[in-house]
């Protein structure tokens, strides 16, 4: 085994002698000790023997000079490092039911939710994270604006209330459900891009079991069957979106789950002989949806509907000619999303029984083991039928343990739980050496005061007395004997295995009532296998330099980069110094005392055929608190820290490429834009693979030399005739502009870092999709 990647310093092996050596040195001592052998041609058989013993020394030479290697692995030993467990796979997991319920429908934490089993395949289980509800939704109320915002405040002015309000023809049935006699448009008259309505949520009351986060509903529209609003009733340009606290994001899966055909009702007159019923349209709830008034009087979860062109300027697009009318509206949940995690949970699991001995060891029957949550932990039953469970915290080491601290600590890849140990020492020991530190520190005051030599003969070491029983100390409180040793819960699992795709997760392995379907919209990724000991030995020079205290700008990357559960991909620090220009009067300027992380979060590389968008690295709420919290317990007193997100900037290539006549032109362009879009990548990009580096321009240059290091091995491919960048920056979100003409060079700023996307569009002044064109070879 050799650790390649530690600085190579020069030293000798213990024996450097090899198996021609060997020969060699017996050869020249021959003459010496056999003067009467002189036949020494390699057929007479004492060469042989010679030869035979020689190969038998240097393989044990050979394991005589790995001793340094062991020492090495001894040494991570002594600091206390172990082998990362493997990191579990996560998804979200939908639950439908089969009709709708009158109370909050609850989802267990732990729900087991797994794969089909084959005949070559063990199912993969996944279990749900935390108790989930599915609420009562109620509509509060129903606001119309004739133009949307994107920020958390809305306008006011633009806003018109079409219920609850005085003289009102609207009224709200005992079901929820709201009706009117009077049909009602949702936008304006003549529909202008931009319209749209608002749905007000009823939060939740004061101690109420009712949360709707996350939850599927089903908003059920009545109007006119079959209405003529000059729109196509399978494209219709309309977006459904809902405020999670910081941004409307989208929550209509797909169009079919828009029943309505975009408010025209167009499928409904083959339902029944009612030419007047409703519609479902089928919302995805985000897991985070707070309540808020976005600068309103009306205070839940906001939901909203925009009319919006799905292609700008495309003039041969439908639009409303006029607006869609309604009379009835209600809402009803019919399932919900919840977070789910490649495991399964073991409750109450007996370790065994303790003998009352210090540094006692259990086994899990379980591994590895996942990270313990706050209700993963090991409890002691002392002897006695009444006395209750003693709960025990688990510690990383012992180091700070005292005799009656009740502290255990647990091996997640072996699964071993152990207990303190007692530690003998000889009294000598210490005693000589709290009598040295006092003989040095009189000895230098007495210096430095009188400029005489101390005289401390009653202090001296070698009066001290050497005489006395071994120093016993207790790490840990010892279990009582006879007392039951109970793990109260944990979870297993993790693994690549885990990263399973989308529509796969289809089998309820925990019975539920009312639950009709389960499935993950979205592959399941986060999975990783367990740390080898490269990597171990890779990250111990960063974690002895900067240990368990963030006090430069490579401590903060570091603990950035490893927050226990928090996916970061890249950290890089900046502080005030490096604000080039930039005054601290400035809003977003980085003030004294602050230190700001540029965080890059861990996204799904591993089909990057669509490339990576800005939207896909978010930094999220959920992610900024964990590093926060993180980073608190090892910043210096005073700091503060400021988690941004680095300044993404887009990069559209259009490259010409020269291929033979039998080459298959779709699979050359998929390779192409596999490399383009992993070289043009915030996490995969650059020379290195490590990420394109912060504030590095992008050339024509820089992407020619790389795509000639790969096309190369593609068939038919002669080579990349041209080339040209153009750069792609943000309007307002979610929206990207790409540059009408193509730039010699695109700048990301110094803050700034490079990414490319196919975002879908087919407009040419928004679709960021690398272009790969051909030319025939001759």
């Amino acid at each position: 085994m050799n650790f390649d990647f530690l600085p190579n310093l020069p030293k000798p092996n213990l024996d450097d002698r090899k198996f021609e050596d060997l020969v060699q040195e017996c050869l020249l001592r021959i003459p010496r000790y056999c003067p009467e052998w002189t036949n020494h041609n390699p057929s007479d058989p004492g060469i042989t023997m010679i030869e035979l013993f020689s190969w038998l020394t240097d393989q044990m030479l050979y394991r005589f000079n790995q001793v340094p290697i062991r020492n090495y692995i001894v040494f991570l030993e002594m600091l206390g490092i172990r082998l990362k467990p493997p990191a579990a796979a996560r998804t979200l997991i939908t639950f439908e039911l089969t009709k709708e319920q009158n109370i909050p429908f609850p989802i267990p934490a732990g729900t087991e939710v797994a794969t089909e089993r084959t005949e070559t395949e063990e199912a993969i289980i996944f279990s749900t994270d935390r108790k989930f509800l599915i609420g009562i939704p109620r509509i509060q109320c129903f606001l119309k604006a004739t133009e949307y915002d994107y920020n958390e405040n809305l306008s006011n002015e633009s806003l018109e209330a079409i219920f609850p309000r005085s003289r009102s023809f609207w009224s709200r049935q005992e079901n929820g459900e709201w009706l009117t006699t009077i049909r009602t448009p949702i936008f304006e008259q003549s529909p202008q891009r931009g319209n749209c309505f608002y749905l007000v949520i009823e939060p939740k009351a004061t101690g109420e079991e009712n949360s709707i986060e996350g939850n599927i509903l089903a908003i059920t529209f009545k109007g006119q069957a079959a209405t003529a609003t000059g729109i196509d009733p399978k494209n219709p340009p309309r977006e459904w979106e809902a405020w999670n606290g910081r941004e409307w994001v989208s929550i209509l899966r797909q169009e079919n789950d828009d029943r309505t055909d975009g408010f025209s009702f167009a499928e409904i007159t083959q339902q029944g002989p009612n030419p007047e019923q409703g519609a479902d349209v089928i919302l995805h709830l985000p897991n985070r949806w707070p309540e808020d008034d976005l600068g309103t009087q009306y205070r839940g979860h906001w939901i909203r509907c925009i009319y919006r062109y799905l292609r700008d300027n495309d003039e041969q697009e439908y639009g409303y000619s006029s607006s869609p009318l309604i009379f009835g509206l209600s809402v009803r949940a019919i399932g919900g999303t919840v977070e789910a995690t490649q495991c399964v949970w073991v409750r109450d699991e007996l370790l065994g029984v303790s003998n009352g001995k210090a540094g006692q060891v259990f086994e899990l029957q379980g591994k590895p083991v996942l990270q313990r949550q706050s209700n993963e932990y090991v409890e002691i039953q002392p002897p006695g039928d009444r006395k209750p469970r003693e709960r025990w915290l688990e510690v990383p080491d012992f180091a700070d343990s005292r005799a009656n601290d009740p502290h255990y600590l647990i091996d997640s890849q072996t699964g071993v739980v152990q207990f303190g140990p007692l530690i003998r020492e000889p009294s000598q020991l210490r005693l000589q050496t709290q009598a040295r530190t006092r003989f040095q520190t009189q000895d230098s005051l007495q210096t430095q005061f009188t400029g005489t030599e101390a005289s401390a003969d009653a202090l001296s070491p070698a009066n001290v007395e050497t005489e006395g029983k071994a120093q016993e100390r207790q790490y840990g409180r010892v279990p009582p004997p006879g007392s039951e040793i109970y793990m109260k819960a944990y979870r297993t699992g993790g693994g690549m295995r885990g990263n399973v795709e989308a529509e796969t997760l289809t089998v309820l392995r925990t019975a539920i009532p009312y639950v009709k379907r389960v499935i993950n919209y979205e592959a399941a990724t986060g999975g990783t296998e367990p740390e080898s000991l490269e990597k171990a030995v890779l990250r111990v020079p960063g974690l002895l330099r900067s240990s368990q205290r963030a006090i430069i700008r490579d401590d903060f990357e570091y603990h950035a980069m490893r927050v226990p559960g928090a996916d970061v991909a890249r950290a890089h620090c900046l502080d005030a110094n490096m604000e080039m220009g930039r005054r601290w009067i400035e809003p977003d300027a980085i003030k004294p005392g602050q230190v700001c992380i540029l965080t890059i979060p861990k996204a799904e590389i591993q089909d990057l055929s669509r490339g990576l968008s800005p939207e896909e690295l978010r930094l999220d709420d959920e992610l900024t608190k964990k590093i926060k919290d993180y980073l608190d317990d090892r910043k210096p007193l005073g700091v503060q820290i400021l988690l941004r997100e680095p300044k993404y900037i887009g990069v559209k290539v259009e490259a010409v490429v020269l291929v033979g006549r039998d080459g298959d032109r779709e699979y050359i362009r998929s390779q192409f834009l596999q490399l383009l879009y992993r070289f043009l990548n915030p996490i995969t990009g650059g020379t290195n693979g490590l990420g394109w580096p912060l504030g590095h321009p992008v050339y024509p240059s820089d992407v020619v030399a790389y795509c000639q290091k790969f096309y190369q091995q593609i068939p038919h491919v002669r080579y990349l005739k041209a080339l040209e960048l153009r750069g792609i920056r943000p309007q307002d979100r979610p929206n990207w502009i790409v540059a009408p003409i193509p730039e010699p060079v695109i700048y990301p700023g110094e803050f700034g870092v490079v990414c490319s996307w196919d975002n879908g569009e087919e407009n040419e002044e928004r679709k960021t999709a690398h272009e790969i064109k051909f030319i025939l070879d001759n």
